[in-house]
């Protein structure tokens, strides 16, 4: 064998083992096509946007919200939109530890999603309520949400001087079907608002 093709083989044999040796490296460099499974799920305010969402709420009036889920975990998908109503001290959905809040429902939207799909309801809602000068509280009678009356009698929001407001927040949880499980289960995702209820 010559000497030229002792070079050659030599660095042949070089490349080989360093591409083998770098593979690893390179591996973590190359991207590929990733995919991530979730599923969106939005609040928006009256000009279909995210902001000048209701605060102050006056009694008997209509408020307007956009409710959207967004399908994205490549697979059709079937939910329940879960409606409750409370005050400050009343159980709530927790972010940190992934729990739902421990009051019932008030009112229940059951939605197919197909994948990569949306779907978007428009909400108008309001409250009945009363205001108690003596007691410095807010007393519930019912809320509509889009034509249908939900109870809220004997639920009553207490002066906080703090914020100075009559607190209640109106929760939307979402809520997936299991099919190993065969039932519901929480999803880890709810929107909310926090209203002041101002004038009777």
């Amino acid at each position: 064998m010559k000497v030229q093709e002792y070079k050659t083989l030599v660095l042949v044999v070089t490349a080989v083992l360093a591409l083998i040796i770098a593979s690893p490296a390179l591996q973590r460099l190359l991207v590929y096509p990733q995919t991530e499974f979730f599923t969106e799920f939005w609040l928006l305010g009256p000009q279909h946007n995210a902001e000048n969402y209701p605060f102050n709420i006056t009694r008997n009036e209509d408020y307007t919200l956009y409710l959207g889920i967004g399908n994205r975990l490549g697979h059709c998908a079937y939910y329940v939109v879960e409606v409750k109503f409370r005050n400050e001290s009343m159980s709530a959905p927790d972010s940190l530890a992934m729990t739902p809040s421990k009051l019932s429902s008030l009112y229940n939207m059951t939605v197919i999603v197909p994948d990569s799909q949306v779907w978007e309801q428009r909400l108008t809602f309001s409250f009945d309520y009363r205001l108690d000068d003596a007691l410095n509280r807010v007393a519930f009678n019912s809320m509509t949400l889009n034509g249908v009356t939900l109870n809220l009698n004997g639920l009553t929001s207490e002066w906080n001087a703090t914020t100075s407001r009559f607190y209640g927040n109106l929760v939307f949880e979402l809520w997936i079907y299991n099919e190993e499980a065969n039932n519901f289960q929480y999803h880890q995702r709810f929107v909310d608002l926090k209203f002041n209820m101002t004038s009777s």
